[in-house]
């Protein structure tokens, strides 16, 4: 039924060609709990997923992807968030803020290394542009990125605060569009073509049953492993497979995570910091030249935090630290999903100069998969 859903929005929106299969459609269940409705970020109420995608020729392979927290005026409604700072060879704009404060009040956008100044403008636009927001003369946005220049000629700076805006404004709840879409239009990963990937679990009612839901834009590299299984040996293709040669890979992994378990910014950086674990399930390996940075946000309504409160002191819900194990669970499982779902939704794309990067053997990785008994 998903499937069709995404097919027929593709078919909507003028583009015929369906997403291709995730994996969980193979029969590839990763970890123990289960994902939501759609098994996406989206899953978590409120969250919204914009993307524009701008290809050109061969030369440009890039876009916009737009995370926002809720549908109201995030400024007005901060959200409680924090940053986790896997390796530090990227150019995240917003860290400092988010570090001291503890909340964000933009969406979150994701987009190339080279494009991270006009988003951060296109964001203040965004929020002055909100008649509430009249007479606001500080903006803390919150700008992640890859760089996409091996399929992407990066150097030109062809997103305009225009593709950000309209990022946002597409963003919406349900059914993600993963693989060659917004800032994963031109990533690679594994060696193979990467982008955005996204899934979700819900811990058990008993235990709260709340919706963790990651989405990450996949541009690393390392040994590839799927659900425990050596992909990238079976394939003979992996960062190390010569040894004994020089051999450089540039390449970075935004991971966003929402939550709507009551979490303040302190336990929102050990959720954040637990993605780095799902990042190493699939064999990434957070290299010296990668910028890898997980953001995390709670999206619980009552722990929002006010621009224009009087009060003195906020009154606010916590899940107490001995509850936050299966929330750890559930991002470490959902970053793992997510990365794989944007290697089996990617596309092969060709950048300038004739560079290709193929998409992953799907097939043939199926076949690794039963070899080692991992389809259920």
């Amino acid at each position: 039924m998903r499937y069709f859903l995404i097919f027929l929005a593709l078919a909507i929106s003028g583009n015929m060609e369906a997403q291709k299969k995730r994996t969980a459609e193979y029969g590839i269940k990763i970890g123990i709990l289960n994902p939501g409705r759609n098994d996406a970020i989206t899953d978590v109420p409120g969250v919204k997923v914009g993307h524009e995608t701008i290809t050109d020729g061969n030369s440009i392979n890039t876009g916009v992807t737009a995370i926002l927290p809720h549908s109201g005026n995030i400024f007005q409604e901060k959200v409680p968030a924090a940053i986790f700072i896997g390796n530090g060879f990227g150019k995240l704009t917003g860290y400092s803020q988010v570090e001291e404060l503890g909340n964000i009040e933009t969406p979150i956008v994701l987009t190339n290394t080279l494009s991270v100044p006009v988003a951060a403008e296109a964001l203040i636009d965004y929020t002055l542009s909100i008649p509430e927001n009249r007479g606001v003369v500080s903006v803390n946005p919150v700008v992640g990125e890859t760089n996409d220049a091996g399929l992407n000629e990066i150097q030109k700076r062809v997103i305009t605060r225009e593709h950000v805006l309209r990022a946002i404004s597409k963003a919406d709840t349900g059914i993600v569009e993963e693989g060659n879409v917004g800032a994963g239009t031109g990533t690679v990963c594994f060696g193979f073509k990467g982008g955005i990937g996204t899934a979700s679990r819900i811990v058990p009612q008993q235990r709260g049953g709340y919706t963790v839901g990651v989405l990450v834009q996949t541009n690393f590299g390392g040994i590839l492993q799927i659900d425990g299984v050596p992909v990238g040996r079976e394939l003979g293709k992996f960062k190390f497979s010569r040894i004994s040669e020089e051999y450089k890979e540039d390449g970075s992994c935004m991971v966003v995570i929402m939550t709507d378990a009551p979490l303040d910014s302190r336990n929102l950086k050990r959720l954040a910091a637990r993605a780095m674990a799902g990042i190493a399930r699939t064999g990434g390996m957070t290299s010296n030249s990668s910028g890898d940075y997980a953001i995390a946000v709670s999206t619980y309504e009552k722990n929002r935090v006010s621009y224009t409160t009087k009060e003195r002191v906020s009154e606010v819900s916590l899940l107490r630290n001995e509850e936050m194990d299966l929330l750890f669970e559930a991002v470490i499982e959902s970053t793992e999903e997510a990365i794989i779902n944007s290697l089996f939704t990617a596309r092969a794309a060709k950048g300038k100069y004739n560079f290709k990067i193929e998409e992953l053997p799907v097939e043939k990785t199926i076949e690794i998969m039963k070899k080692y008994n991992r389809i259920h």
